[in-house]
């Protein structure tokens, strides 16, 4: 009996980018509001509903449907995925030809959301099981293409409006973004049981440092673990998300920048958000889950606190870019830290529990910056409270980084008694 030939895993990984590209277009949905406002005669407010709803049902479906991922594998949630959100944008089409708002945040907002949830966990897990040896640098690719996915498709929706007009456009995307997921949705699949990449089997001599748990997504949510990371990606989430809804403003204010050349400035915040992705979490494969961690939250205290106090443009885009980078990097870094806290028998289920941060975060965070700007007139203020959440995160890192390694000396323990 021929023993099915092995795929190639850097082709997995290119299958999992090919995913997160598709779904990563709803970063570039303020390409839309304009045109898609003009067709429904309202403001552009009414518009962004869509989006909120989509990014909520994102939070949600990924945290809800977490361990149906797991169960079904990757071909037939990636599947799923390619079809919800495609018809999601078919449906956006539809919905802008025939004038119906309801029906857009029905298409756009709810169906697209679902699949873009099940979308986003659908190669995380599958990626960690390839790439025991590099999983910061795996799941940092497949998430960086979320991140960079605006600067492809912003320019190109841009661009096929003004050439085909909107409804078309979107039947346009739609097909695109379904071939493109579907596509990777095939190749894509969890490797063999006890799988191990070149050089780190037996007599080999490279050795992988074994998970602290391979836990279940219920075991999980009963362990102290869970609620320390679920706690700092929420405060690196609702912080991030804040400082970059507020980056235009906050640049015209400080740096006395022109709303065009503040424009500008926010198209880069794109770019490091990509960049952070793969950066950070490839690091992370070096330096140590928790310690990245550590470095978010202790530069972010800083960066908060003196940020608004910074008169010197390119001091303040270098600090504004790094946290940029930081919020990035947090996405990344997240499924390579959860399979290392929890193993990965059902690691898409336990990484949507803990999408359920981003849902909550991403209303949270802009609604208390708005308020407390609104209620002390003061960007300084308003950033000392964001500071003090990040002295929150910092502190629970610590206590993180306290767990993992006394995990780790109990482990060391029990295998020198055994022996």
């Amino acid at each position: 009996m021929n023993t099915p030939k092995l795929k190639n895993r850097w082709l997995i990984a290119a299958s999992a980018v090919g995913i997160h590209i598709s779904i990563g277009s709803v970063y570039a949905y303020s390409v839309m509001t304009n045109p898609v406002k003009e067709i429904f005669d309202v403001e552009g407010s009414v518009i962004k509903w869509a989006f909120k709803i989509a990014i909520l049902l994102l939070g949600l479906s990924a945290a809800l449907l977490g361990r149906w991922v797991e169960k079904v594998g990757p071909k037939i949630s990636g599947t799923t995925a390619g079809i919800l959100y495609g018809i999601g944008i078919l449906g956006s089409g539809l919905a802008v030809e025939i004038e119906s708002l309801t029906l857009f945040y029905l298409f756009y907002g709810v169906i697209g959301g679902i699949g873009l949830g099940i979308g986003y966990i659908t190669p995380v897990s599958t990626l960690v099981k390839w790439f025991p040896d590099r999983r910061g640098l795996a799941t940092g690719m497949a998430i960086m293409g979320f991140g960079f996915a605006a600067l492809i498709f912003g320019p190109a929706m841009a661009k096929l409006f003004e050439i085909v007009g909107v409804s078309n456009a979107f039947y346009i995307l739609g097909v695109i973004y379904m071939i493109l997921i579907l596509t990777s949705s095939r190749y894509i699949e969890r490797p063999p049981e006890g799988y191990l990449p070149a050089g780190f089997k037996e007599g080999e001599g490279k050795i992988i440092e074994e998970d602290i748990s391979n836990i279940t997504a219920n075991e999980a949510l009963k362990s102290t673990r869970f609620y320390y990371i679920w706690i700092m990606m929420f405060i690196n989430i609702a912080c991030g998300i804040a400082i970059i809804s507020a980056a235009s403003p906050m640049m015209q204010e400080k740096l006395n920048y022109s709303p065009m050349e503040a424009a500008a400035i926010v198209g880069f915040i794109g770019v490091f958000n990509g960049l952070g992705r793969i950066i950070w979490s490839s690091l992370s494969d070096y330096l140590g889950r928790a310690n990245t961690f550590i470095i978010f939250f202790a530069f972010q205290i800083l960066a908060f606190y003196f940020l608004p106090k910074i008169g010197v443009e390119s001091i303040f885009l270098i600090v504004l870019f790094t946290v940029i980078t930081m919020y990035g990097g947090g996405f990344a870094t997240l499924p390579a830290f959860l399979g290392d806290l929890f193993g990965t028998k059902q690691l898409g289920a336990i990484h949507g529990m803990v999408l359920a941060a981003w849902a909550l975060a991403g209303v949270i965070g802009p609604t208390v910056y708005d308020m407390v700007k609104e209620q002390t007139g003061s960007l300084d203020t308003t950033l000392v409270i964001f500071a003090g959440l990040f002295v929150v995160a910092l502190i629970v890192s610590i206590m993180m980084k306290i767990s993992i390694h006394k995990s780790k000396n109990l482990k060391l323990q029990k295998i020198s008694m055994a022996t």
